[in-house]
């Protein structure tokens, strides 16, 4: 005969087994806790053990310093006096009297048009006047004696004027075909060959005067006050490196700009030498009263982050991140507005390996950079 089971009698299994896996889980929980706080103790004791040694570190003591001010712009070269040449009248090239690069006087004799037919008026205009003044000189005898009416020397007089005022329109006619240098200066690279035809106003060359130049410059509306006419400013150029030119301000744009907001101003400034050419870029310095009890610091010893910008200073042994205020670069050193007071001891080197807080060992003193 046989017995069949009920299912009452399979639960007391199933629930001692679901017992004994949560005991299984409670067990290694326990395990797992007792190794963490195990090892936390073992670091306790470790750290109280054996304390954190203090980060070597370089650090210069801030002393206060006066710091002459410059305001610094840049700016471009032009000349004084500079002007393309170019025929008054159209006309036919038959002399070139000058090469690429000479430096030529006022008054030179640079082109010449074909001026034949002028030259052929010319002549007969000189004869018209050479008769004229005949006329005019009898008329003049023959009227002092009563012999011919004083009508008749008016007459004679008109004519001889207006023969002499014939010969100087051709005269003038025979200068426009001629291209003279209006001032001395250097010529530039010549645009013309002899036989070409040219127009009124067509480039022939350029001529520069590079004795005197004008400094184009601008700066920023809140120095406006710092400007004047007959100020002096110092001119650098990579072209002529470790030379700085003297110029004085002529002129100040009495209206600011409206896209920049700048001030534009022009300076004069001799060139010795023509060392310097109209359109060089320059760095443009104008001095500015000193400033007294400036701190600088190396620019290596300022911490950038999203909050601002700090510095670490030495206090008790100890590095501490102090917020601070920049002004402008001078080399490689910054200026410190606010937040460093004279007598501080700055860290310059070995920033990423600091804390606030962490314990500091000075090991070289940063020599200041050179004023």
């Amino acid at each position: 005969m046989s017995v069949i089971s009920s299912p009452s009698s399979q639960r007391p299994s199933a629930e001692t087994s679901k017992v004994a896996i949560v005991a299984v889980i409670v067990f290694i929980l326990i395990i797992l806790g007792g190794i963490y706080l195990w090892r936390a103790a073992r670091l306790s004791a470790a750290s109280m053990s054996y304390p954190r040694p203090p980060v070597e570190v370089s650090a210069l003591r801030v002393a206060a310093e006066t710091l002459p001010l410059s305001l610094d712009a840049t700016g471009s070269l032009q000349a004084v006096r500079e002007v393309t040449l170019a025929p008054e009248v159209g006309g036919r090239v038959t002399a070139i009297r000058f090469a690429a690069g000479d430096v030529v006087p006022a008054g030179k004799p640079l082109v010449q048009l074909f001026d034949g037919p002028e030259r052929a008026d010319r002549a007969a205009a000189v004869a018209r006047l050479g008769f004229a003044r005949l006329q005019d000189a009898r008329s003049r005898e023959l009227a002092a004696t009563g012999a011919e009416p004083r009508q008749l020397l008016q007459q004679r007089d008109a004519e001889r004027a207006q023969a002499e005022a014939a010969v100087q329109q051709i005269d003038a006619r025979l200068a426009q075909k001629s291209v003279r240098a209006p001032f001395a200066g250097r010529i530039g690279l010549r645009r013309v060959n002899p036989g070409q035809y040219l127009n009124p106003g067509d480039p022939i060359a350029t001529l520069t005067a590079l004795d005197r130049l004008y400094v184009n410059f601008g700066v920023p509306q809140q120095a406006l006050s710092a400007l004047h006419v007959g100020g002096a400013i110092t001119v650098h150029s990579d072209a002529v490196p470790h030379r700085p030119f003297d110029a004085r301000i002529n002129a100040i744009e009495p209206i600011i700009g409206n896209d920049t907001r700048n001030v534009s101003v022009q300076a004069e400034m001799d060139n010795p030498g023509g060392v310097l050419r109209p359109g060089l870029y320059v760095t443009v310095g104008i001095a500015q009263p000193p400033r007294t009890h400036a701190i600088l610091i190396p620019s290596t010893a300022i911490a950038t982050s999203a909050s601002g910008d700090s510095v670490f200073v030495v206090r008790a042994g100890k590095a501490t991140l102090v917020p601070v205020t920049l002004g402008g670069e001078v080399g490689d050193r910054t200026l410190v507005d606010h937040g460093l007071s004279p007598g501080d001891v700055v860290v310059t080197s070995g920033l990423i390996r600091l804390q606030p807080g962490a314990p500091v060992k000075v090991v070289a003193a940063a020599a200041a950079a050179a004023h």
